[in-house]
């Protein structure tokens, strides 16, 4: 197996274990995967060495602590480079922007632009919400298969947070094909009583790595031609999508 090979693999068994809520077994792996047992085995061995991997007493595989370092670092400057494409957002709305992505079974935001009027919602950076509530969530979850989707759900429940909350499996489903139809997702009081938000996907070619969002009171989201919302915050996330692409592609970078 050659470097650049093995590389490659290794990223695709963390990424399978991502996929997979974070845990597995070397079966597992190998069926999602396709690589052999023997192949999957020596990656774990490194990986594992380094901290990427860890080895439960039922002798799965989870994600590993080192990875936590890599994240934190990544999500800061991701961060970063979204202020001004979130800021485009709020110009377009009027609303807070927000861009969040989803780490294991929860929604976790990681930047914002806050509106400059008097009421205006707020979403703490670094907060961990269930996706099932938020539009989000949903954008990510719309973004993996169904089967995937009602193993998630199935681990973490689907709490009813207002009166307005999905809680129901099919219910979910079918909210997250439409999502995939229009290429946005909605939350309608679902998070909050009052609060209605807008959001559409961040692509890396074909995935939707994360989410971009404006938020506001019911009444003003509700104001706005939402299929022109959406074109212009589609826009503004593929823009933002194309400066992520070759920092993250960069040699050494």
């Amino acid at each position: 197996m050659s470097g650049v090979q093995s590389v490659d693999r290794a990223l695709d068994v963390l990424e399978t274990l991502a996929e997979m809520g974070g845990e597995a077994g070397i079966s597992e792996l190998a069926s999602r995967t396709g690589l052999p047992y023997g192949t999957i085995h020596r990656l774990l061995r490194t990986l594992l060495a380094r901290g990427y991997v860890r080895q439960e007493s039922d002798r799965r595989y989870a994600l590993g602590g080192a990875l936590v370092r890599l994240g934190g670092v990544a999500e800061r400057m991701v961060a970063v480079w979204a202020q001004p494409y979130l800021a485009k957002m709020v110009e377009l709305s009027g609303e807070t922007a927000n861009l969040a992505v989803l780490e294991g079974d929860f929604i976790v935001y990681v930047a914002q632009v806050q509106s400059p009027r008097r009421l205006r919602m707020f979403a703490e950076v670094g907060r961990r919400v269930l996706p099932h509530s938020t539009a989000v969530g949903k954008i990510l979850l719309a973004d993996r298969p169904d089967r995937e989707v009602v193993a998630l759900i199935e681990r973490t429940g689907m709490p009813r947070r207002t009166a307005n909350t999905i809680v129901d499996h099919e219910a979910m489903l079918e909210a997250l094909s439409a999502v995939r139809a229009q290429g946005y997702a909605l939350d309608l009081g679902e998070e909050e009583l009052g609060v209605h938000c807008l959001a559409v996907p961040v692509h890396d070619g074909e995935r939707v790595v994360a989410a971009m969002s404006v938020s506001g009171p019911a009444e003003r989201i509700d104001a706005l031609d939402r299929e022109e919302l959406a074109r212009g915050l589609r826009k503004i996330a593929d823009d933002f999508a194309l400066e992520l692409a070759p920092r993250f592609s960069r040699p050494g970078g």
